[in-house]
């Protein structure tokens, strides 16, 4: 028996190679990318006083936009959203609410605020949806570009589908109801279909974690004043270099994922591919691959762009479970995504999606949560039986952390150089510090929390719903 254990330490010892090769090849991954954002946000703030905001905010060749917004069960806040999203500054635009068969006041408070009325309105067949409105509503005074949708639930992607048709503009902007936007944030995510409308096909910005001025979730009255008192949540969870990496996947041109929160597209492109897929659980994942597909099999030279310039804040999960939860289901899209479009894993037909971009999100991301649960077992069993020198294991221990430190500090370098987001040294601090933090017992549990999601995938479980309860950000009300 101890002959066998001796014959079997060999191949443990090569065993933990895999997870070391990981983790040397993932955070050299990370550095490129930061290397490749530094390049793009010189580029940006180079242009930046010759971006033409102030003119596309008042010209009337500004592409108008349809602001969809799917709600259901959001009476927290939906009044202040859409007079947020009203305001927004642009020439035109138009907001779409989707009430995906809310049981509470939503629809309710909007009626009451906005003087709702049902007006007959034909909704095209554009995109197929599971539910068919059940009404239409807009304001009674006929000026405020508003629109009002009621239906059955149906899931949020057939919402969203059903706001697809519904929209008159040739560009459709796609936000989450908890969502704050910049009073500039549809100036900035069009800005490239200005630059470049025959290409660009979607955009897409910067998602922030928010935190209150003074310590207060709800210090603003009114929703529309809100991105004004918002601050980068330096104690949460969303490390620099995730932006960071999207910018760089932007550069490379290789952009496959964009924000769940607030995107835009343009609608005959939404049309082409048939809208959002309901049975899909990373629908906003799923969405963008198809784009890819069907823009290289017609041959067309397209592109979709991650803006640089942070334009979104977003409540965040406030519990252990909340955030178990929504990591878990991320995880189970991802393999969903990623598996019904391995047709395009490494086909030179598909270029840079296909040759680069999706082995990094299989090996890197998709299969990572393995890799790293070979080294927490491999590592202390190399220990236990002395095949893993102890000396050895500490200095590279210390070297990993360094690293992993290392990347964490470039990533906040380039971002507060770039755009001064933190007014206060403390808070520079902070994000440091919850960097390195989160190395010891987040990191380990996020690995639990996607295995599991990768579970779920190879079974076909669904997941648990990865949905929060929304505080809201208005005092006035009820929640």
């Amino acid at each position: 028996m101890t002959d066998g254990l001796t014959g079997a330490l060999p191949a443990l010892f090569d065993a933990i190679g895999t997870p070391v090769l990981d983790f040397v090849l993932i955070n050299t991954s990370y550095l490129v990318l930061i290397a490749l954002s530094s390049v793009e946000f010189a580029r940006h703030l180079r242009r930046a006083r010759f971006a033409g905001l102030e003119e596309a905010a008042t010209s009337p060749l500004t592409q108008p936009v349809s602001v969809l917004v799917p709600a259901h069960n959001e009476q927290a806040g939906i009044v202040s959203a859409v007079q947020a999203m009203l305001s927004l500054r642009y020439p035109e635009h138009e907001v779409v609410v989707i009430d995906n068969g809310s049981q509470d006041s939503t629809f309710d408070r909007l009626q009451t605020e906005f003087d709702l009325v049902e007006v007959r309105r034909v909704t095209p067949k554009d995109v197929p949806v599971r539910k068919d409105p059940s009404s239409v509503h807009m304001p009674a005074d006929g000026r405020t570009p508003l629109v009002v949708v009621r239906k059955e639930n149906s899931g949020r992607s057939d919402s969203l589908n059903v706001g697809i048709n519904i929209a008159r503009y040739p560009l459709v902007a796609m936000v989450d109801a908890d969502s704050i936007l910049d009073p500039d944030a549809l100036l900035v995510v069009a800005k490239p279909f200005a630059d470049d409308p025959r290409r660009t096909v979607a955009t897409a910005g910067v998602i922030r974690a928010v935190r209150w001025l003074q310590g207060h979730r709800r210090p603003c009255r009114r929703r529309a004043d809100a991105a004004t008192h918002a601050r980068p949540h330096s104690g949460g969870r969303v490390p620099a270099r995730v932006p960071l990496g999207c910018t760089g996947w932007s550069r490379l041109r290789s952009l496959i994922i964009i924000s769940t929160s607030f995107r835009l597209f343009r609608r005959d492109v939404l049309v082409s591919v048939g809208g959002l897929d309901p049975d899909c659980i990373g629908e906003d994942f799923e969405l963008v691959m198809r784009a890819h597909r069907h823009m290289r099999r017609q041959k067309c030279d397209y592109a979709i762009t991650f803006v640089a310039e942070p334009v979104s804040w977003t409540e965040v999960p406030s519990s252990e479970r909340v955030l178990g939860n929504q990591r878990r289901r991320w995880h189970r899209g991802l393999w969903e995504v990623l598996w019904r479009y391995r047709g395009m894993l490494l086909n030179p037909r598909y270029g840079r999606i296909g040759m680069l971009a999706l082995p990094y999100y299989w090996l890197f991301e998709l299969m990572a949560p393995l890799v790293q649960l070979v080294g927490l077992i491999l590592v202390p069993l190399g220990l236990l039986t002395g095949v893993v020198d102890a000396s050895y294991a500490i200095r590279f221990l210390l070297v990993a952390y360094g690293f992993a430190l290392l990347v964490s500090l470039a990533a906040l370098c380039v971002e507060e150089l770039s755009f001064h987001r933190y007014s206060r040294w403390r808070d520079l601090l902070a994000v440091l510090v919850a960097g390195d933090a989160e190395n010891v017992g987040y990191r380990q549990l996020t690995v639990w929390w996607r295995l599991r999601g990768l579970a779920q995938g190879l079974t076909n479980r669904r997941p648990v719903s990865g949905a929060m309860t929304r505080e809201g950000f208005d005092e006035g009300e009820s929640r």
